[in-house]
């Protein structure tokens, strides 16, 4: 299958603009600076009435196998999902025919392991078969989870270094000593300074000739392709396991920021897996629920909220989704629910007796949208474990959190991320001791 930029015109679609999976993977942005997307959505529909192996990985083998088709790296897309697949997701039956889709038991315990597991998966095996004398660094700027998802992704994997910076003193303390617990081939920086400097010093060192002529980087962006693709094979599972134990189709709620979760589980609907509808769970960030309410894309400033994964003013995978899909269609199959701070503590608090369920702020605006759509069949998708912010959590239940054992491990070792002024000269000079 052929990749294109979310900026060319439909019309002038050309092969010498096209690229495959694995190309549009290890670039990551297209050369004009858009999005890569697929030139169409495969209709799977006979395919999936007809699958045998409606595991996890069966699902995703089939939902991927498509995207893969004429590319080098399709021999081998089996043992990628695999890898990248190698823990339980949970489809929980609730209450008030509801199921919590529980994507937080990988390495990191949040649901971006599964992208970033796959991400790794396919950039090494392309980097590998390129024999290059320098090992591949990647650079990474995270406010928290993205950073950990990757490190953990690529931690062992010869050929790879992961470099991490994140804002000293803003993520939580679980979340910093889980950066700088891996080790070996993850190095880990404390930005002595804000998210928008750890991004800016990512951007310096892409820009920089020295710093390029000293290292052969790549990054593990979040708008990558190559982790929201198989974002969408959780989302066509649970789908399929929630039709075959209740014979009814189920929405799906999703806590919804950058919108690649969401996008994902659209694709997903889009191929013929048996999604009703996505409701789209947003903080108190309006820029989702005033698009969808007016029709007019406009992006806002971000708000600080409690869901502060979900703090985003301008979501990058909207390029995607008015790239690919009409508004007048959307609307016939999507809502989004607006979720305040005070909604979200209420949720916390009250969703151990009214679901039995102890969630993260992310999870708790879906519960919260969950609560306000009424109706039955629904998957809520839980996004991350909530001891990864217990500090919010905990006062509000009034009981400390279980660690997730991945979690507990990396919280075990040693953390050594190493202080770092935002200065590319400082920057540098670090890498190369």
């Amino acid at each position: 299958m052929r990749f294109f930029s979310t900026r060319q015109d439909s019309n002038s679609l050309d092969a010498g603009s096209a690229v495959g999976i694995s190309a549009a993977i290890t670039q990551g942005l297209a050369p004009d600076g858009g999005l890569y997307i697929p030139e169409g959505l495969p209709d799977l529909s006979a395919e999936i009435n007809e699958l045998q192996d409606q595991s996890l990985s069966g699902v995703a083998k089939l939902l991927l196998r498509p995207f893969f088709e004429g590319d080098p790296l399709a021999p081998e897309l089996d043992a990628i999902v695999d890898e990248a697949l190698n823990f339980a997701i949970p489809l929980v039956d609730l209450k008030d025919s509801t199921a919590l889709l529980e994507v937080y038991w990988g390495p990191s315990a949040a649901f971006k392991d599964v992208g970033a597991r796959f991400l790794a998966g396919v950039m090494t095996r392309v980097d590998q078969k390129q024999n290059h004398e320098r090992p591949l660094t990647i650079l990474v700027a995270t406010s928290g989870d993205t950073g950990g998802a990757v490190a953990a992704a690529f931690h062992g994997r010869p050929g790879v270094n992961v470099v991490i910076l994140y804002p000293d003193g803003m993520v939580s303390a679980r979340q910093a000593h889980q950066l700088g617990a891996f080790g070996d081939n993850v190095r880990t920086f404390a930005v002595q300074s804000d998210f928008d400097a750890c991004q800016s010093l990512v951007k310096a060192a892409f820009q920089d000739p020295e710093f390029r002529a000293n290292f052969r980087l790549s990054s593990a962006n979040s708008i990558n392709i190559g982790r929201l693709l198989p974002q969408a094979t959780y989302h066509a599972w649970a789908a399929l396991e929630y039709k075959r134990r209740h014979g009814k189709e189920a929405g799906v709620i999703i806590p919804s920021g950058n919108l690649g979760n969401a996008v994902s589980a659209i694709w997903a609907r889009s191929m013929g897996f048996p999604i009703r509808e996505v409701v789209l769970a947003t903080n108190a960030n309006p820029t989702l629920s005033s698009w969808l309410e007016t029709g007019k894309y406009e992006p806002k400033p971000t708000q600080a909220t409690l869901a502060n994964a979900m703090d985003v003013g301008a979501p990058s995978n909207m390029e995607r989704l008015l790239a690919m899909f009409n508004f007048d269609d959307i609307k016939k199959f999507m809502q989004v629910v607006r979720v305040t701070d005070e909604h979200i503590t209420e949720t916390i608090t009250n969703a151990p007796k009214v679901w039995g369920q102890v969630v993260c702020p992310h999870t708790a605006c879906a519960i919260y949208a969950r609560e306000m759509v009424g109706g039955e069949d629904w998957i809520v998708n839980g996004t991350a474990h909530p001891a990864k912010f217990e500090t919010i959590v905990e006062p509000l239940i009034g009981e400390r959190v279980e660690l997730p054992p991945a979690l507990a491990e990396l919280l075990s070792k040693e953390s050594n991320a190493l202080a770092l002024e935002p200065d590319l000269e400082n920057f540098r000079a670090a890498l190369l001791r």
